[in-house]
């Protein structure tokens, strides 16, 4: 719109949203940036779930507030109930845009097509990536017209972006995963996944400090570096993932059977009883 002096964009603490040097500067985990200095300028990072600290961050020269509606790489931390209201209300207050990274929780991954639809919020900008083509390269960015009228056709390309066999990709997956009965069966296996994981918390209180998560985007967080337990359930045929030294993160596939998430919570029961 022509406000040059609005250039800050405000992320989160702890937040992941890339490896270019842009979506690295706008990346709140310090480990991560390690190397790649100097950064970009302009990115303010507030912790997240935090409203006060975010009103404080404002100021005439934000343009932006950018966030992921669930924290993947920073732990699998939800949005609280309310948080991305105040938000937006925050955002329009100050007449800045509201980005949400959907890169991890959107295409159906956390029950709804995209995770900000749980929390009846609406961004101005989204970003897509990962699951869009399911697994064939693809990413994009998705605008409101009020927003996307700041960016005009030849403002932005990319070289590989939107081949026609990465499009027909992206349009068969959203057409299966966009189905209200197949998103169903997500937030199902999703809530029975959690409960199996929070009984393994009740039989493991000395070991499991907290389960979380929305949809299939579930962690686990350990009283220990989740490393070894990651190494063990390897050894068992279960490829689980561990994040910011203690925490288990689950991302499976969104066709996942109920007897495949018992198989793994059996071997991680047996992990679990291991001691370090």
């Amino acid at each position: 719109k022509g406000q040059d002096n609005r250039f800050q964009i405000i992320t989160m603490e702890q937040s992941f949203h890339g490896r270019t040097m842009a979506t690295l500067s706008a990346t709140g985990q310090e480990k991560i940036k390690k190397g790649f200095r100097p950064l970009l300028e302009g990115f303010i990072h507030v912790p997240f779930n935090n409203i006060d600290a975010l009103a404080s961050a404002m100021n005439d020269k934000v343009c932006a507030v950018m966030m992921e509606p669930v924290q993947g790489e920073g732990g699998v931390i939800p949005a609280a109930p309310q948080y991305l209201i105040q938000v937006r209300e925050l955002c329009d207050r100050f007449g800045a845009l509201l980005i949400f990274d959907e890169v991890q929780t959107g295409m159906g991954r956390c029950g709804t097509l995209f995770a900000h639809q749980g929390y009846s919020v609406e961004p101005d900008i989204m970003t897509l990536a990962k699951a869009l083509a399911n697994g064939v390269p693809m990413g994009a960015m998705l605008a409101t017209e009020k927003a996307a009228t700041g960016f005009g056709p030849g403002s932005h390309g990319s070289t590989f972006g939107g081949t026609p066999l990465a499009a027909a990709a992206a349009l068969q997956t959203l057409s299966l995963i966009q189905n209200p009965a197949f998103l169903s069966q997500v937030r199902e296996k999703g809530k029975y996944f959690q409960n199996r994981l929070e009984q393994l918390a009740v039989k493991h209180p000395d070991r499991v400090k907290e389960i979380r998560g929305k949809g299939l985007l579930l962690g686990m967080e350990l009283d220990r570096d989740a490393s070894s337990v990651v190494g063990h359930c390897h050894e068992q045929g279960c490829i689980i993932n561990g994040i910011q030294d203690r925490i288990l993160r689950f991302a499976p596939p969104l066709i996942i059977e109920t007897e495949q998430i018992d198989q793994l919570v059996n071997v991680l029961d047996k992990v679990l009883n291991i001691r370090a």
